[in-house]
């Protein structure tokens, strides 16, 4: 995990994804209780990661796709659900876009969203 110094006080804080908002996630298990195992794990995983590319994320999720405009489409609990979050590597914030079914998600554009 990267570390950065806070400006003019050297302390050191450890920079880690921040996911916004865990809320959209909660909401949606639920709904799909089924799927809170694997969003809680999904969560766990993201907020310890260090991700400067995608590629750092492709190592971690294989079977991750990477989309236009920072899109990353996560597939949950064996691809029964589908989570699309934009990435912000520079200041290390994935922001929720979209969680929902493999139906859902087909009705939705993943690049804009």
């Amino acid at each position: 995990m990267r570390k950065s110094l806070v400006p003019n006080t050297g302390a050191s804080y450890n920079l880690s994804m921040r996911i916004i908002a865990r809320s959209t996630l909660r909401e949606f298990w639920e709904i799909q209780a089924e799927a809170e195992p694997a969003l809680r794990a999904w969560i766990d995983d993201v907020s310890q990661a260090d991700w400067q590319s995608p590629a750092d994320i492709k190592r971690i999720y294989a079977h991750v796709s990477i989309i236009a405009n920072n899109r990353v489409i996560f597939n949950i609990k064996g691809n029964k659900y589908r989570l699309i979050a934009h990435v912000r590597y520079d200041i290390s914030i994935i922001f929720i876009r979209f969680i929902g079914t493999h139906r859902e998600y087909d009705d939705v554009d993943a690049a804009t969203i």
